[in-house]
């Protein structure tokens, strides 16, 4: 290949990194990369031809590219459902745009400049719009070759400069399509583009983890917000929607400190209290705490109860239309990038923020009454309470009946309680579809449908618990999820949205959870099996990793590295000391036998063993040094010194400067017009031709020396140095 050829392949492939970044952030279909990957094989095709389009061209078409995206935008012909990712679409569009242009024309120096600077912008957008692993894959391929690009555009430069002075030219009138075909070490710009490459990522590796971060973890990636057709929202309306969209879109990730699987966790995001026959709100949302973060760089919610069933969760949250922050109950404790929470008066927590990536660590104890405790709790509600057993002014009658029948044997709350939940998972069917309906979607639900999603579960439990005079309120959030075990990370979807009940105790001041939703409407995580199954588990650890490393990354991750650091410090001066103990134990142990502290045969034995050890270790040293000796004479090792640290066409220089310099003692030496083959065989001797030749091949022909050449070539300088100067 010559230089040229690979001075425009790393060049196109520059671009197309920079579109590949872009195309893996989502903010291309499959019409606009099909286009784009045309225009480009077209422009790589007639490359140097008289069909690339004319640089006054193709500057119109750049200046008209402007308000043509402006006006598709106001007219909706390329739209975008979110707004906060509508700017970056628009302007990724426009910059391929211009770039696809400037590939289809005939290109100065500064057009590729400007493609190159393209490309940058497009890696820089994708940054933000992008959180797959998969970025990363190609920022490094960019990287590699946007350098390769680099490096050869400035040797070309160089080159046709040197050129245009050699030959009196001007370089403004140089046709590029006249390149010089001399041979460049085009093979060694990837290693070079490499190495370099290494160097920056090991000096800013240190720097990415130790520097402080503030924000959120970016924005985009795809993800346009959750909405009520997920299951999730600040009220609750039956029937209100048609059949619930379940998706595999991640809302969060969870990981656990003790990294250990559990299906059975619910992420409580906002609880309910007001029912009115049709949806459920909050009587008094707006009533919040707000809870600012202590000394100890947390923000304290809740005083922590003697139990020991302590969690602490760390979530990383994607960006979604609401200011929740979820948790497993009962949180007690925060620790993010935030000053403050938010706390209302149903224990839910909020935070604002604006379709932000958000990571916290979460302090939750979830420990409760036993079920003896619970079951002899009769204590009368406070009149506070008395929102928790509000009822609609008029509801279906058979509600009241139906829950005083399921009962009838129950002779505490605990027991009303579990007999309504057991009534509804096993009596009514799970659905998604919408089926419960009218001015009461609940009677409708119990008593004809005898079908419904979570919402109406939990909606009849807490309202037939009420008919009992129970406190209840129901809650919206997430249950369970997809457990990880390559990563220790448990993923959670919409899909995995869920609604349930709590009912207060009021003697043990403690709200439990009851979920009357069937088994089969409960989201399970299911085991991986298969080769397919595998690699995608494999392929969500990858991006759960790159999420929590380098996405979400913050000043708390910096802390909980640092711990890490700190503690593995301690575990290995620990060790050291206690090694060190031992040998202090053993060596005294040993000094107090040789004294004779056991009789005279015991300070015989442990002299002697003194000594074994002693002539032990010598030979030891002595072992090791002969064979540092042996290793270092192998011939393998000046073999890869050679072959990476000598310089390639050091001998070159080396050997035919010396066999100038021989004959120059001699009194020959080579006039300006000769070549060096033609002073070779002007002067007869076959030892100057032999070498002369090695240095026309090596030096021209881009090969290497053998090391028998080599050694040839130092027998015909000997043999030149004893030559007679009369020869």
């Amino acid at each position: 290949m010559n230089f040229e050829k690979f001075f425009r392949l790393v060049s196109y492939a520059a671009v197309f990194c920079g579109f590949l970044s872009l195309w893996v952030s989502g903010a291309f279909g499959v019409v606009g990369t099909l286009v784009f990957v045309a225009l480009m094989i077209a422009a790589w095709r007639i490359e140097g031809s008289r069909w690339q389009i004319s640089e006054k061209l193709g500057t119109v078409l750049i200046v008209l590219a402007l308000p043509a995206f402006a006006l598709a935008w106001k007219f909706q012909i390329i739209a975008f459902t979110n707004s906060e990712t509508a700017v970056a679409g628009v302007l990724a569009q426009m910059i391929l745009a211009l770039a696809a242009v400037k590939l289809l024309q005939k290109k100065s120096d500064r057009d590729w400049i400007f493609l190159y600077l393209m490309s940058f912008f497009e890696v820089l957008l994708a940054a933000g719009l992008s959180i797959s692993p998969l970025y990363m894959a190609t920022f490094l391929a960019y990287l590699l070759v946007m350098v390769s690009a680099i490096i050869a555009f400035e040797i070309r430069k160089t080159s046709r400069a040197v050129e245009l002075k050699i030959s009196g030219e001007e370089p403004d009138g140089h046709d590029p399509s006249s390149e010089s075909q001399t041979a460049l070490p085009v093979r060694r710009l990837p290693t070079a583009a490499v190495a370099l490459i290494v160097f920056i990522v090991a000096l800013a590796l240190p720097l990415f983890f130790l520097l402080p971060r503030v924000g959120g973890a970016g924005f985009g990636g795809g993800q346009l917000g959750m909405d009520t057709q997920s299951g999730f929202s600040d009220t609750v309306r039956l029937g209100g929607f048609g059949r619930i969209n379940q998706t595999d879109e991640v809302v969060m990730r969870v990981k656990l400190e003790d990294d250990k699987s559990d299906s059975n966790l619910y992420f409580r995001g906002v609880a309910l209290d007001t029912f009115d026959n049709q949806s459920w709100s909050r009587s008094k949302g707006q009533t919040k705490a707000v809870i600012e973060k202590g000394n100890d760089d947390l923000i304290h919610i809740e005083p922590v109860s003697s139990g020991e069933n302590r969690t602490v969760q760390t979530i990383y949250l994607e960006p979604l239309d609401t200011p929740v922050l979820f948790a497993l109950p009962r949180a007690v404790a925060v620790q993010g990038n935030f000053p403050i929470v938010y706390k209302d008066i149903y224990g839910g927590l909020s935070y604002p923020r604006n379709f932000e990536r958000t990571s916290y660590k979460v302090f939750s104890d979830r420990s409760l009454p036993s079920l003896t405790e619970l079951r002899a709790d009769d204590q009368p509600y406070a009149a506070d309470l008395r929102n928790y057993v509000h009822l609609p002014p008029a509801y279906d009658p058979r509600i009241a009946k139906l829950a005083e029948t399921i009962t009838a044997s129950a002779k505490n709350r605990y027991d009303k309680a579990h007999a309504v939940e057991s009534y509804l998972q096993n009596n009514l069917g799970y659905t998604l579809e919408k089926k419960a309906g009218g001015s009461e979607p609940l009677a409708d639900f119990l008593f004809n449908v005898r079908e419904g999603h979570c919402e109406y579960f939990a909606t009849a439990m807490a309202v037939m618990l009420r008919t009992q005079g129970i406190a209840t309120r129901v809650v919206n959030g997430f249950h369970g999820g997809d457990y990880n075990d390559a990563v220790g990370t448990t993923i959670v979807r919409q899909r995995n949205a869920h609604a349930w009940v709590e009912v207060y105790f009021p003697k043990e001041d403690a709200w439990v959870t009851f979920d009357p939703t069937p088994f089969a409407g409960q989201p399970v995580s299911s085991p991986t099996t298969g080769i397919a199954a595998a690699f995608n588990k494999y392929l969500e650890a990858l991006e759960s990793f790159w999420i929590q490393r380098f996405v979400a990354y913050d000043n708390q991750e910096q802390r909980s590295l640092a711990n890490t650091v700190r503690s593995s410090f301690a575990d290995y001066q620990s060790r050291i000391s206690s090694y060190l103990s031992n040998a202090q134990n053993v060596l005294a142990k040993w000094w107090t036998e040789v004294r004779g502290d056991s009789g005279m045969q015991g300070s015989l034995a442990a002299i002697g063993y003194g000594v074994a050890f002693l002539a032990a270790a010598v030979l030891g040293v002595l072992l090791i040094v002969w064979l540092y000796q042996k290793i270092k004479r192998l011939d393998i090792w000046q073999q890869i010194w050679d072959r990476f640290f000598k310089k390639r066409h050091a001998s070159v220089v080396e050997f035919y400067t010396r066999m100038q310099r021989i004959l120059a003692v001699k009194g020959w030496t080579r006039e300006p017009h000769q070549t060096p083959l033609e002073f070779a065989f002007a002067l007869g001797m076959p030892e100057a031709v032999s070498i002369t030749e090695k240095y026309n091949r090596v030096r021209f022909g881009e090969k290497n020396l053998t090391r028998d050449e080599a050694a040839e070539i130092e027998n015909w300088l000997e043999e030149l140095e004893t030559t007679d100067e009369e020869r």
